[in-house]
């Protein structure tokens, strides 16, 4: 039995996936069983380092998603249209498809995923998530015994890459991102990575998968890193910690009455803690569960060779299925997506952290004082309160707080920006 692929895109991710596909050579036997069968692009007529008959490429995407001879479409065009549309239509002509497409399942995974359970078809996605790293089978297979009770991760390189490169070379966001992106590490236009919301989209799908329960995406906290500084860097470092944009994802009760914690957001790390050694564009994530415990993943995040891996794995997967059960399985739903209730989420007034604050003040007395008592009014307890030294005539001052209401930390802030000695709050950032 050959099973037939429809390939849309050969970029970076969709040349790697066909590479593999094209020298099963040494690979797993499944890989024999397998052939591309149409591949869309763009542009026919540019110079790939792949390359197919003519009559394999075309610029017809819709061509591919209906063709009758095409068993599982491999959608690696990243971005939400015409992709969302496509996957559509590849599962109304029951299709089984296999995307890494993070913001397209982040934010229509609920209407796909209805649609692929209709149409009794698989959509997988473990590209979408870390790169090479497996962590989507794991959460629905392997570690489904547990109950989730946290998934923490690094999963953007280039955030971790340009605040790893903050850290050794003492050097600014502007200046780190401009290398970044001269490296390639960095798109042109960085917004997805530096604002978090490609990280954003990733702990969707993981809290989803991980707590049982449907997420929607634009419930997501989410903060980037613009505004760290090689400063919070350097004070960070004194106070024992490291800054990373971590994805969070907390549950609470049963899987019919989820409520989670879900946030992205620059996060102080203690130095001692797993995901502080994680640097450059690697990514890493911990799980913890009853009766596991902790458990981490960690490994390249990005790149043709990884993230191709990851899709050729769910290819096989699908052709595994196919070969044992026939052209049309009985979903597995350890494979499938099944669940059908929306998680409750807590919105970050009610979500409590420790934080970390720097202070511009004027060299006057008592302005410790004044903000011990702002911070004493809303019930926010001080770990520690430092004076570091002055920006010409201004003092700095750093707070590091001990585990509070993010409205009460919020509150007393709004009452310090009255002080007449606060000039400016140049930093607010969470510890872990």
């Amino acid at each position: 039995m050959v099973v037939k692929i429809g390939l849309l895109g050969l970029g970076t991710v969709g040349t790697g996936t066909a590479q593999i596909l094209l020298d099963p050579s040494g690979r797993n036997p499944l890989l024999k069983d397998i052939t591309i069968h149409r591949v869309g692009v763009r542009s026919p007529d540019k110079p790939r380092s792949v390359q197919f008959p003519p009559e394999v490429i075309t610029s017809d995407l819709k061509a591919i998603v209906n063709d009758p001879d095409i068993d599982i479409v491999v959608e690696l065009l990243g971005g939400l249209e015409p992709a969302r549309s496509l996957i559509l239509q590849a599962i109304a002509q029951k299709k089984h498809v296999v995307t890494a497409n993070k913001a397209v399942i982040a934010r229509y995974g609920d209407e796909i995923y209805n649609s692929a359970n209709q149409a009794g078809v698989y959509v997988l996605l473990e590209a979408a998530v870390g790169g090479g790293i497996p962590i989507i089978k794991p959460l629905k297979q392997s570690l489904g015994a547990n109950r989730i009770t946290q998934i923490i991760g690094i999963i953007n390189g280039t955030t971790n890459y340009i605040l790893s490169e903050m850290t050794t070379a003492g050097a600014d966001f502007s200046d780190v991102l401009a290398e970044a992106q001269r490296l390639g590490y960095a798109e042109a236009d960085p917004t997805a990575d530096v604002d978090g919301l490609d990280a954003a989209d990733k702990i969707a799908i993981l809290a989803s998968l991980g707590f049982g329960g449907r997420v929607q995406r634009e419930d997501v906290y989410c903060e980037g890193i613009r505004q760290v500084s090689a400063a919070d860097i350097a004070y960070a470092d004194k106070l024992g910690f490291v800054i990373k944009l971590l994805a969070i994802a907390k549950g609470s009760g049963g899987q019919e009455s989820q409520t989670l914690e879900l946030r992205v957001h620059p996060t102080l790390v203690p130095k001692d803690h797993p995901l502080a050694s994680i640097n450059g564009v690697y990514n890493a994530i911990l799980v913890a569960g009853d009766p596991l415990g902790q458990v981490m993943f960690y490994g390249p995040g990005a790149g043709s060779g990884p993230t191709a891996s990851a899709v050729v794995s769910d290819i096989m997967n699908i052709v595994a299925i196919l070969k044992s059960s026939g052209q049309t399985p009985t979903l597995d739903p350890l494979l499938s997506c099944v669940h059908q209730h929306f998680c409750q989420i807590t919105p970050i007034e009610g979500i409590k952290s420790r934080f970390y604050a720097r202070f511009l003040t004027g060299d006057l007395p008592g302005v410790i004082g004044h903000l011990g008592m702002s911070f004493g009014n809303h019930q926010v307890s001080l770990e520690s309160v430092v004076q570091i030294g002055f920006q010409g005539e201004l003092a700095e001052i750093v707070v590091v707080t001990h585990n509070v209401g993010e409205g009460n930390f919020r509150a007393a802030l709004a009452e310090i920006r009255t002080l007449e000695a606060i000039k400016s709050i140049p930093s607010i950032l969470r510890v872990l």
